[in-house]
């Protein structure tokens, strides 16, 4: 590689990961209990036994209206089910396109109808961290940003490999040179740590910066396939007399046999457009679950209306989203993401100190060439 060549892959690691240690540091150690969320909030869920094999769920409807009478004046937007308890959630809010935050969730027992404590969306140590590792509590702006520092992370990253996968080489996997510099064994350090966690590092990196722009992805699927089954109802108001909710997803298990239900929106909540329920289904695998294949059902008639294909991008987006996480293979995967992003906050900070001990540009370019025909860096 020819000098000036190294010296701008070198300038581009340098400020790439300059950029963006520091916000990749916040979302390293918001994320790491955000990995457990799942697990998190259950421990603070009331344990619910698992009920007889005959025993009937209630009707939905009943369930609804019982979670309205939690809440008097609100409407109901997504009724849905959590797939490892007999529970039932109902997120209400004050109109029909109340962003998260502000709704209110009723959650019920399956079987019984039993109210239950129920976690709020705005509400919480989680829900703090949440928006922090999202959007810095600054909405599409700040998860906008944070996707750019995940990709800046990616470049980073590669950046590095470039530089220093010629002398890595060379040497001993693991290799820590202690015994003649602290600066060397810091590099050694950061090195030995980005090769370990580089495939990890750029899963996580590009998944989130994916994940940022899901909002943007999702109204484009709105428009683009929503938009066709709107259009037939043009100059209609939104039905005040909604159908039979029970009676909807009872369609769309008839529809859609191999799967089962995961949540159902409400007309007016932006998912299924102003005149249909949207009872999205899922599969039973941990890859298919995430699959979800919504069925739309007239809100007023209960008839059936089209079972509209996801496209590709949104199938990207439901798929990188508990990937992320680590969401695919339960607590054993939870716990490999959780050793990693501990091991990547090593990488970021031995990137932190062997920045403030650098010496000028045209040293360090030297030192990686040196290295680079000798296995051995200065």
């Amino acid at each position: 590689m020819q000098r000036s060549t190294l010296k701008a892959w070198f300038l581009v690691h340098k400020w790439t990961g300059l950029v963006c240690t520091v916000f990749l540091l916040l979302l390293c150690l918001t994320g790491l209990p955000l990995v457990f969320g799942e697990e998190i909030a259950h421990l603070a869920e009331p344990h619910v036994d698992a009920p007889a094999t005959d025993a009937a769920p209630r009707d939905l409807d009943a369930q609804v209206r019982t979670a309205l009478a939690q809440y008097p004046g609100n409407v109901p937007l997504f009724v849905g089910w959590d797939p490892d308890a007999p529970t039932v959630y109902v997120n209400t809010g004050a109109r029909a396109d109340t962003p998260p935050p502000q709704m209110q969730t009723a959650l019920l027992h399956a079987i019984s109808g039993e109210v239950l404590p129920a976690a709020q969306f705005n509400e919480g140590v989680m829900y703090f961290l949440y928006r922090l590792h999202t959007d810095l509590f600054l909405g599409l702006p700040g998860m906008l940003f944070m996707g750019a520092m995940g990709l800046l992370f990616a470049v980073a990253i590669l950046s590095g490999l470039v530089l220093y996968g010629p002398f890595m080489r060379k040497q001993p996997f693991g290799t820590l040179r202690t015994g003649r510099s602290r600066r060397l064994a810091w590099l050694d350090l950061h090195n030995v740590l980005g090769i370990v966690t580089l495939g990890w590092a750029l899963v996580v990196g590009i998944t989130g910066a994916i994940n940022t722009i899901a909002k943007p992805l999702e109204q484009a699927w709105q428009g683009e396939q929503l938009g066709e089954f709107a259009a037939r109802y043009a100059g209609q108001p939104r039905p005040t007399m909604l159908a039979s909710l029970q009676a909807a997803v009872d369609t769309a298990r008839a529809a859609e046999p191999g799967m089962r239900p995961a949540f159902v929106s409400f007309p007016g909540t932006g998912y299924s457009g102003n005149h249909h329920y949207g009872v999205f289904m899922q599969g039973n695998s941990a890859l298919t679950e995430r699959l979800y294949r919504p069925v739309l059902i007239d809100a007023q008639t209960g008839a059936l209306t089209a079972q509209p294909q996801l496209p590709l991008y949104m199938s990207v987006l439901l798929l990188s989203q508990p990937l992320h996480f680590g969401d695919y293979g339960k607590l054993p995967l939870k716990i490999l993401w959780a050793l990693l992003d501990l091991l990547t906050i090593g990488v970021l900070i031995s990137g932190l100190y062997l920045w403030f001990k650098r010496g000028n540009t045209d040293a360090r370019v030297s030192e990686i060439e040196r290295a680079a025909r000798t296995g051995a860096a200065e």
